[in-house]
């Protein structure tokens, strides 16, 4: 098993959209930044909000923020272009073995529905194996996208059952028609994308028991008090639940503090009171966490270690 030299601790916060899901894995970190953890903040999200947040452009590289911590924005395309140049050059090599039988298998490292997605989760995997913090948030895209995200290392380990099954049909093939083929001697067709394979395998693995655990894993729900948000939590709960991800808190974002003399905001308030009580009730099980609405805007250092120390303080 993969041996970290430090307890690195990963919290995860998802959400529907607009709900503040940046604004709260940014602060989460931030604070634990200042309270002298090494923390890395992962953004998954395409939209890539994260540099917004911090009022800073971060890219796909790790950057350093400030002291004690370190950012990076996930380029599914990026990772999608580096994951197809290690194996696809391994399969045109064979491109002509297309009659025996592998049409099925040759065309899913470039077509294949998500591979974007798969890249960037075995980006995302990488981050996650590394020793070097003690603290990895991980800012997810929209709840529907996150989802699909966390089954990505069931379609990966199909993905590389595909890559073995072609390794396996080339072997019995090459074998047979060794002399004819141009490579037949080198050996090449017992090591296709071999490393690459491995590498992932235990990838999925590590993340797998990493996700599960709740001494490591906090998958932090980010709600808002509207009928919508409160549905799609529900539904996230239930699919988190299924893949035995742990979630200890549901923070609720926006609330609007009391103000007697503004009737709309006041009527909005009563609205969203409603909507809490109905929260308490449905996510009794959890810890709730209120946010109330700021009069800034969340972004930038100083606004959000303001919100990390109403989050953890």
């Amino acid at each position: 098993m993969f041996k970290r030299e430090k307890k690195t601790k990963f919290y995860l916060f998802g959400g529907k959209g607009g709900v503040g899901k940046t604004s709260m894995a940014a602060a989460t970190a931030l604070y634990f930044a200042k309270k002298g953890k090494k923390t890395l903040i992962i953004s998954t999200d395409p939209a890539h909000s994260l540099s917004d947040s911090f009022e800073t452009k971060i890219g796909g590289e790790i950057k350093q923020l400030d002291k004690n911590l370190f950012a990076v924005e996930i380029d599914p395309k990026k990772a999608m272009q580096e994951y197809k140049e290690k194996f696809t050059p391994e399969l045109e090599k064979f491109e002509m073995l297309k009659g025996f039988g592998l049409d099925e298998t040759f065309d899913f490292a470039g077509s294949t529905p998500g591979i974007d997605e798969i890249a960037a989760f075995d980006k995302f995997l990488q981050y996650m194996q590394s020793k070097d913090y003690d603290i990895i948030v991980f800012d997810t895209a929209p709840t529907g996208h996150t989802l699909r995200f966390l089954s990505l290392p069931d379609i990966l380990d199909s993905w590389i059952g595909k890559m073995i099954k072609i390794r396996m049909k080339l072997s019995g093939i090459i074998d047979t028609f060794k002399k004819f083929l141009p490579f037949g001697d080198s050996g090449e067709d017992k090591k296709i994308g071999t490393e690459q394979l491995d590498a992932m395998k235990k990838r999925i693995e590590e993340a797998r028991r990493i996700l599960s655990d709740p001494e490591k894993t906090s998958f932090n729900i980010v709600m808002i008090p509207e009928a919508m948000s409160i549905y799609e939590s529900e539904r996230a709960l239930q699919i988190l639940k299924e893949y035995g991800i742990p979630v200890k808190h549901i923070i609720v974002n926006q609330t609007i503090p009391e103000n007697p003399s503004c009737h709309f905001c006041t009527a909005r308030r009563n609205n969203q009171m409603k909507r809490l009580k109905e929260i308490k009730e449905k996510f009794k099980d959890f810890q709730i966490k209120i946010v109330e609405l700021f009069p800034e805007e969340m972004k930038g250092f100083k606004m959000l270690e303001k919100l990390g120390k109403k989050l953890y303080d």
